[in-house]
Order: C-alpha cells, then sequence, then structure tokens
C-alpha cells in the first residue's frame, strides 16, 4: 500500500488575448478497487462552473468555459490518493486469444478495444509478433513478450515526439516516451486481436529506478475474462504495481487526453504542464515539461506576424 499527494499543473499562455476558451479535462483520479481517492481539489483560473459527467469509457469528465479575455490559463488538480495492488503480477492462466471470440461477440466495447490503426507499417507489426511466436502462447504470455520487445528495442527519448505523433513514426525511429511505447503496444495486441485499452496516470516509483517519474505517464490495459482488466508498463516493462495512479482510461490518447480545447482569437499559445509528487516519507519530486503543440498554418503565422509588426510600429 502507499499514498501520494499529487499536484498536477497545466498552464497554456497566449502571446494575444483570446477569449471564449472551451475546454474539457480529465485530470479526476479513478476510484478502483485498487485505488482510493482521499482528497481533491481543482484550481482553474477565473473559477468557471465545470460541469461534470461520465463519458463511454466510465470516465469522469469536467467542462468549463472562460469567456473573459485572457492571456493565460492554469488548470491545478490536487489529489491525495491510496494504491493497493494485492496483486502485482497476473496469474498466467492459459487463456488463449481465440477463448476471447465469444465474450468480444458480447461486448460490443472489448469488440471495439480489439481492432487495430490501419498503419502504413503493419508488416513491422506483424515482424515482431512473429519474433515472439505469438500463436503458440496465451494472452498474458503475449502481453509480456510484447512489452518486453519494446523495452529491449525501443529507446526511452524525451523531446523527439509529441501528441501528434504517429505509430509509422514511432516505428521507423524507435524511440520515444511512454505515450509512444503505450500506442505501439496497443497496436501490437489489438493486432492479435485482445481487447486493450490506453491508460493515463502518473507513475510514483519513489526509491525505485522507474522511467517516467514526476511527469504524466501512459501505459495500457489488457482485458481477460477471467482477471478483468489487468495494466502493464511497456516503458519499465512491467506490470502495474502500487507505483501506478490511474486518471482515464480510452481508446487512445484522444479518449483520455488530461485537457483539451478551443478558443476565439487570433494567437499563439504554449502548454507547459508540471507534476509534482509528494511521499509519505516526506521526500518530494517535481518535473516541469514544455509541450510541443501542433504547428501553424502558415496562415495563421502570417497574420500572428503581422501583428507583431504593428506593434513593434507604435
Amino acid at each position: 500500500m502507499a499514498i501520494y499527494k499529487i499536484v498536477h499543473v497545466t498552464k497554456y499562455n497566449y502571446n494575444w488575448p483570446i477569449k471564449e476558451s472551451i475546454n474539457e479535462i480529465r485530470m479526476f483520479p479513478h476510484h478502483f478497487d485498487n485505488q482510493e481517492v482521499l482528497a481533491y481539489e481543482l484550481l482553474i483560473t477565473q473559477n468557471p462552473k465545470v460541469t461534470l459527467s461520465t463519458d463511454f469509457n466510465g470516465n469522469r469528465v469536467g467542462n468549463f468555459c472562460l469567456l473573459a479575455p485572457h492571456s493565460e490559463m492554469t488548470i491545478e488538480s490536487k489529489m491525495t490518493v491510496k494504491v493497493n495492488h494485492s496483486l502485482k503480477i497476473p496469474e498466467i492462466d492459459g487463456l488463449r486469444v481465440e477463448d476471447l471470440a465469444q465474450e468480444k461477440e458480447k461486448n460490443v466495447y472489448l469488440l471495439r478495444l480489439s481492432s487495430p490503426e490501419a498503419i502504413e507499417k503493419q508488416d513491422q507489426v506483424q515482424f515482431i509478433l512473429d519474433q515472439i511466436d505469438y500463436t503458440n502462447k496465451s494472452v498474458i504470455e503475449i502481453a509480456q513478450l510484447c512489452s518486453q520487445y519494446i523495452f529491449e528495442n525501443f529507446t526511452y527519448t524525451k523531446g523527439i515526439t509529441n501528441i501528434e505523433t504517429t505509430i509509422d513514426e514511432i516505428l521507423a525511429h524507435r524511440q520515444g516516451v511512454c505515450q509512444d511505447f503505450a500506442i505501439v503496444l496497443l497496436q501490437l495486441l489489438r493486432t492479435v486481436g485482445i481487447p486493450t485499452r490506453y491508460v493515463s496516470g502518473y507513475i510514483c516509483p519513489f526509491e525505485t529506478a522507474l522511467r517516467g517519474e514526476g511527469a504524466t505517464h501512459a501505459w495500457v490495459e489488457i482485458h481477460t475474462p477471467k482477471q478483468g482488466w489487468l495494466g502493464i508498463d511497456p516503458t519499465n516493462n512491467i506490470w502495474t504495481m502500487d507505483n501506478h495512479v490511474k486518471l482515464a482510461v480510452g481508446k487512445n490518447f484522444k479518449e483520455c487526453s488530461p485537457a483539451k480545447g478551443t478558443f476565439k482569437g487570433l494567437s499563439k499559445q504554449t502548454l507547459s504542464v508540471s507534476v509534482a509528487i509528494s511521499y509519505e516519507n516526506g521526500s518530494y519530486v517535481e518535473e516541469i515539461t514544455d509541450v510541443q503543440l501542433q504547428e501553424l498554418s502558415p496562415d495563421i503565422q502570417q497574420q500572428l506576424d503581422y501583428l507583431e509588426q504593428l506593434q513593434q510600429q507604435q
């Protein structure tokens, strides 16, 4: 068992004031069998009303608007969470992929999570599966071997990918961070036919040498009829433990993104995310990440350049 205090701050800055910012957040930690939320607080610029709902994946979702002009927006999520994973390594129960067919036929949700994306480099995905000889393995063994392959053959490198990076691009350079490794593992397991979903959250390794500490983290969960949802983390090649705090789940990153939105106005935005984790013994770790956003279109960039020229002339 472990108790963590986590402060997650998402900060947007705009070089020109914007208005009517419409936002959707999934920053509410899950209540589930092995995770209990002891305290939670949400603070947002201008203190808007947040409308809460539950999405198709069972995530708690918050929607809010900032109508007044503003040059920055901060979303601060504070939580105290107790995690107690009684089972650290799943039982290798001999269940094979073909044994999942009947369950998927009865459950549209599981069927949806069993379909891989249409990508150009699917032959590389099949090559990896052939390397581990998946046809002669149980579901649990396939998941373990795919995670191990990614851990051993993909390099953990920060700053070369962003939230728009595709599976094809990751397969081409075989580098990235937790989000990239998670979506490659999704593609591998769904190609086989295993129901698999993306998980966003945090990793809190304390004194263990795990990659991804102090930032938002991502892994995947597979589903089996006997053991339910089981989390596996390809970035560290481990099954999820007391170190993992879960925020949201979905078919892909877009379905469980911590924050997304749109606004009215002509402005270039920058985004930084900081995650601070406090442990029971009083130790503390924090990481601040400048998130790479999608590039502006040439037309928008030209208009912004013109505005800056006018400002300099004043």
